[in-house]
Formats: C-alpha cells, structure tokens, sequence
C-alpha cells in the first residue's frame, strides 16, 4: 500500500536502465516526482510508465541538482503535503528496509531534520576512481555535519529553511545542512546500507573534472559560511590551495630565482603519498587513495580558482559535469 505521508523527490538525466532500478526500488512511497534535466534517451516516459510524476526542467536556465530538487519539492507542495521526503539520485537504487529504519530513527528523535546511511558503489571493481568514490561515501555514523544527495528529510524541516540554494552548482547538500542546524535542527548519518550508487567512472578527465567541481563547491559554501561556527569548506580551501597552488607556485618562483636545486622540495609531494599509504595501513587500496588525494589538490585549487576568478568577474560557473 502506498503511504500518504512519505513521498520522494528523484533526479536526473539520460540514467536509463540506472532509472528503471531507482524507481522500481520506491515501492510504497505515496508520491514520486521525478525531475528531468534534459534527458534524451526516453527518460520521462519511462518514468512516467512506471508511476511518477514528471517534471521537466526548464532548458532556458542552468541546471543545477539544487534547482531539480526544488522543483520536486514544489510539486508535492500542490498536493497533500508529506511528512517526509525520500531524495534519490536517479543513478541509484534504494536498498531493502532503508526507508523504514530511517523512518523509525526520525520519529525517536524529533530534532532530527535527516536521516542517511551507507551509500556503496555497485561496481568499484571496474576501476579505481568507482573505488575512491566507494570510500568516498564511507563517513562515520552519528551526529553529522552534512548529508549526501540520498536522505529521508521532514519536509517541514525543508519548508523552514527554503529547500536548497538553487544557485549552487554543487555542494548543495552541506550548505542547506547548515542553515538547518542554524534552526536547531539536526542532521543525523545511520549506520545502515542506503543506496547503491553507479557512478560509471572510468577515465581520468572524469575523475578531473569531479573533483574540480568539489573544490568550486567548497570555496562556495567557504564564501557562504565560512565565517561562522561551521567553517564551511575552510579547510578544504586551506588544503587545496596549499598543495596545489602555493606549494607549486612556490617551489618554481625558488628554483628559477634562487637555485634550482629548490626543485627538491617537490619530494613533499611523494613524501605526503607514503605518509598517507602508511597511514592507512600500506595496502593497495591505501596506496590509491593516498595517490589521488594528493593529486586531487590539485584539481581542487583549480575548482576554487576558478570560483574566486568568476566571483571577481560577476559571472557564474555552470554545472560541472563529469559524465
């Protein structure tokens, strides 16, 4: 029987069969909204065929995750209103019994706003950046500061704070997370299987790009709220432009005006990769990770560059896009 009270807001764009699992995965929730962000491959009817209501995003404005969810929060708002609001990536599938241990966690714990558990890769063994996002998503349980894409919410809890900030082209999530902790709410991680998620990462560029993407985020949600209590993407501006921009800048403004046996500083670099892979236990996975880490700062300054040049210019990044 489908319930009333609990609705689901699901997004995406040219997912295909990856759609088909999401939605066959929300039996029982009341409503589906699926929001569309231009899918060419048959994406709405097929969502359509297998229950949802539709939304089509409008393609004279940027696309942005925050502006889809909005948009699936306003249309439940047109209907009878649900206590609680599922939000799924059209890339994955809800796992077995997660809606009702995080249905039970919220109605415990009234001042809690979110519940989200443990999302997996489907696939980390077709390569090592599907494995650095598996180990990206495992994030202790408890009290947290931030969720995910993927969360069970009381939508009154949304309705307070306005959604999401539909300007953000990403790290939407930890930036709505703070202004409902302002509000008193709080934002809670179960250590429960959630989601299984196929993030189909295969080349370089795209792992690139991704991470990119995280460090503009985080220089957003630092221009945001990083001079209040939750210090929003403080420190992973810090580090980003510490490893990948003035360390390099640095190292190369010595070697040419003082000597170029300065050049030898750049061994902190493969110093912090075996500090890392030691850190976490030696094995191959710890060495991968230890290894896209440190290059990932990379692509991090370059993300936050490119944010504080456009912010100085008045003009906006449109959506990063890595598949």
């Amino acid at each position: 029987m489908a319930d009333p009270t609990l609705a689901a807001v699901v997004i995406g764009r040219n997912e295909g069969a990856r759609l088909r699992a999401c939605l066959g995965s929300l039996a029982g929730v009341g409503r589906i909204v699926y929001v569309d962000s231009g899918s060419t491959d048959g994406s709405q009817d097929l969502a359509r065929a297998l229950g949802a209501e539709v939304v089509a995003l409008d393609l004279s404005q940027p696309f942005t995750a925050a502006r889809a969810r909005n948009a699936g929060l306003a249309v439940l708002h047109e209907g009878a209103l649900p206590d609680l609001v599922q939000f799924v990536d059209g890339d994955c599938e809800l796992q077995p019994g997660w809606i009702a241990t995080a249905r039970a966690f919220l109605e415990a714990h009234p001042k809690a706003a979110v519940a989200c558990g443990r999302r997996r890769e489907r696939f980390p063994e077709r390569s090592v950046y599907n494995r650095l996002c598996d180990r990206e998503w495992d994030t202790p349980v408890g009290e947290a500061s931030a969720c995910g894409g993927d969360a069970l919410m009381r939508r009154v809890a949304l309705d307070q704070v306005g959604g999401y900030n539909p300007a953000l082209i990403a790290g939407e999530e930890p930036e709505m997370c703070v202004r409902l902790r302002q509000k008193g709410w709080q934002i809670w991680r179960l250590d429960a299987e959630m989601t299984l998620h196929d993030v189909n990462m295969t080349r370089f560029s795209q792992w690139w790009k991704r991470t990119r993407r995280g460090g503009h985020a985080a220089a957003e949600g630092m221009a945001l709220h990083g001079q209040g209590p939750d210090r929003l993407g403080v420190s992973m501006v810090k580090k980003a432009v510490l490893w990948g921009l003035a360390l390099p800048l640095a190292v190369l403004a010595l070697a040419l005006l003082v000597s170029p046996w300065a050049l030898l500083l750049a061994l902190a670099y493969p110093a912090q990769i075996l500090r890392l892979a030691r850190r976490e236990g030696g094995s191959r996975a710890a060495w991968e990770w230890a290894l896209f880490v440190t290059l990932g700062k990379f692509a991090e300054a370059a993300g936050v560059v490119e944010f504080w040049g456009r912010r100085l210019m008045g003009s906006r990044a449109g959506i990063i896009e890595y598949r």
